[in-house]
């Protein structure tokens, strides 16, 4: 095992040997910063809604960053990188954070070898673990069967800095873990202790998968984005940043789905906070259209850009306090896309619009053309779905719709399978409560769909189905349902369903963010499907019956190999990662319902 030890005391010789001295640079002017981003706001004028610098001086620099990662000024956070951040808190609070904004400061690898091709050794690549996006691990690169599941116990732990959510899946390749955090810091850790080969800082909130590849000088290179519509190329070996690309240039655009590499091109959608910055009764709404990207994995040159939305919104009326409202807008892209090699197509899920009118490619799967960006075909599952957040019965916001849609988004990723039969369908999970799978072959027509449950706004099926050779499985959120959670197992063939697997027994006790609704992506090797819960459990299901063959409680407190204090809560984004014999997890979700957290956990046999 490799010893691990504080940057603090490493001598020059085996900083020499490590093939670089870590040194710590100067941090970004908190004043400065605070001036040109948000002074415009926090003037201390009389008729300011926002408190002034002196009211924030009483704070805690924890509870300023809590605010802009996961409180009222996420959407102005999600613009500034972890240490801009962390130099605002310490500046308006006149207190100073401890340690290093990455938390790397502690925990180095003592030596960092050259990657070798991530083709030779076990591989967890991207979002889906392969282009189709199945989230279906084979035992040859999971290196672990279902009998030995029941064995997995905790080896390590990394804790994530200035983080209320772990909200990032991680990627494996060549013997490292690629995982981003909610402060923008980007990690390469050994997969078998931890320790920390590179950081990166990236200038928003990293949430998307990692995707490792090719690059031009016999290196690899790791793709990923981050909370300000950034899509970066780093080298995998050293961390060193080769080239970043601002993919939308709308102000409150973000990208939360993982690229996906493809012969050479990079294909990347776009979601946005419009949906919540809506809710602003001063905010002119809406004018965000989601899109995808092929960008030129060499270059970062952006090849095609195809809106979901082919109309530019234009002015659609006044508010009665004068605002110019705007339409039509929305369908983002939440999830990572599909590639269809044998049809030229590549596949991504849209959500709903934001602003009228309607639009047929809103709660859509699409079908882009590889080559051009041509959309090809598009199947609606919920039409006239038109939502802003806050638009409750009675609201006097003026952008709020006429009637306030369902909020039926598709936030898992299409999975393109492969039906006993031989024939190809796309199984997708909806929030409605709704799973479908559509024919490639005629426009997406249904072949079978199948309810798992009541649906709504956090509800039904949110971040990612899987499949395998037999079944699709279905994890449920339903989080504000009377009875959230449980996961199905539907047989790929019929639609029929195998079996269903109960909500399962709390295991955190009580109070806000504990119940089980089962909102994050699944995993499944054969004979396991792995399932994380806002109750903040992960669990091992059998594929015959649904029956719970182990479990491990991440609601408390973790020791780490880089010395952050970090804990576990609950688990609503992203799906486990098997690979090579073990099991890596984020825990922490500080919103929608859930209970914060900021730990990276990697499990593996005694």
């Amino acid at each position: 095992m490799k010893r691990l030890h504080s940057v603090l005391a490493i001598g020059l010789g085996t900083a020499l040997a490590a093939g670089r001295i870590w040194a710590q640079t100067p941090g970004p002017d908190g004043s400065a910063l605070f001036k040109s981003k948000c002074a415009s706001c926090h003037d201390g004028a009389e008729n300011s809604r926002s408190p002034a610098p002196e009211v924030m001086r009483a704070k805690s620099p924890e509870s300023v960053i809590d605010s802009l990662v996961n409180g009222l000024m996420r959407v102005q956070g999600s613009r500034l990188s972890g240490p801009e951040r962390r130099a605002i808190a310490e500046f308006l609070t006149g207190k100073k954070l401890g340690g290093d904004v990455t938390g790397a400061n502690i925990g180095r690898c003592e030596v960092r070898p050259a990657m070798k091709n991530p083709a030779d050794r076990p591989l967890w690549n991207g979002w889906g673990a392969d282009t189709a996006n199945t989230h279906f691990q084979p035992v040859s690169q999971a290196g672990l069967t279902a009998d030995q599941v029941p064995k997995l116990k905790l080896k390590w732990a990394l804790g994530f800095p200035d983080a209320t959510s772990a909200w990032a899946q991680p990627s494996v390749a060549s013997g490292r873990v690629f995982v981003g955090s909610q402060n923008g810091t980007v990690y390469s850790v050994d997969a078998k202790t931890g320790c920390i080969y590179w950081t990166f800082s990236a200038q928003g909130g990293v949430r998307t998968a990692i995707t490792i590849g090719p690059g031009t000088n016999n290196n690899f290179v790791a793709y990923f984005a981050d909370t300000n519509a950034h899509l970066y190329a780093v080298d995998a070996s050293t961390g060193e940043k080769l080239w970043v690309r601002k993919i939308e240039e709308h102000q409150l655009a973000r990208i939360t789905g993982a690229p996906t590499l493809y012969n050479g091109r990079i294909y990347v959608g776009v979601s946005s906070y419009e949906e919540t910055f809506g809710a602003k009764a001063d905010y002119e709404c809406c004018t965000f259209r989601g899109s995808l990207s092929a960008v030129d994995a060499k270059t970062g040159e952006v090849i095609w850009k195809t809106y979901t939305i082919a109309a530019e919104p234009k002015p659609r009326g006044k508010s009665a306090s004068g605002l110019t409202l705007y339409g039509p807008s929305g369908a983002a892209i939440w999830s990572s896309p599909t590639i269809d090699g044998k049809r030229g197509v590549v596949y991504a899920a849209t959500g709903n619009t934001y602003s009228d009118p309607d639009q047929p490619t809103s709660d859509a799967v699409i079908a882009f053309d590889l080559a051009t960006g041509k959309i090809k075909w598009s199947h609606q599952a919920t039409p006239k779905d038109t939502f802003l957040i806050g638009c409750r019965p009675g609201s006097t916001n003026p952008n709020c719709p006429e009637k306030n849609g369902p909020d039926y988004d598709f936030g898992n990723s299409p999975v393109l399978a492969k039906l006993p039969s031989g024939k190809d369908a796309i199984v997708i999970g909806q929030k409605s409560g709704v799973a479908y799978a559509l024919d490639p072959d005629k426009e997406g027509a249904v072949l079978w769909e199948y309810r798992a449950g009541l649906g709504g706004a956090l509800g039904g099926m949110e971040w990612g189905s899987a499949v395998d050779g037999e079944n699709a499985y279905f994890p449920l959120s339903d989080i504000t349902r009377p009875k959230p959670g449980g996961l199905h197992a539907v047989s790929l063939a019929t639609g029929q369903p195998v079996w269903v697997a109960p909500p399962a027994k709390l295991i955190c006790g009580a109070g806000r963010g504990c119940n089980a609704a089962q909102s994050a992506a699944i995993t499944v090797i054969p004979g396991i499907v792995f399932s994380a819960s806002n109750d903040g459990g992960i669990r091992a299901f059998s594929t015959k019956d649904g029956t719970v063959v182990w479990q491990f409680d991440t609601n408390k407190d973790f020791k780490t190999v880089n010395g952050i204090s970090a804990k576990g809560g609950s688990i609503q984004a992203a799906a486990p990662t098997v690979a090579g014999g073990m099991l890596y997890l984020n825990s922490g979700y500080g919103a929608f319902g859930g209970r914060a957290g900021n730990v990276l956990l990697a499990f593996g046999l005694e």
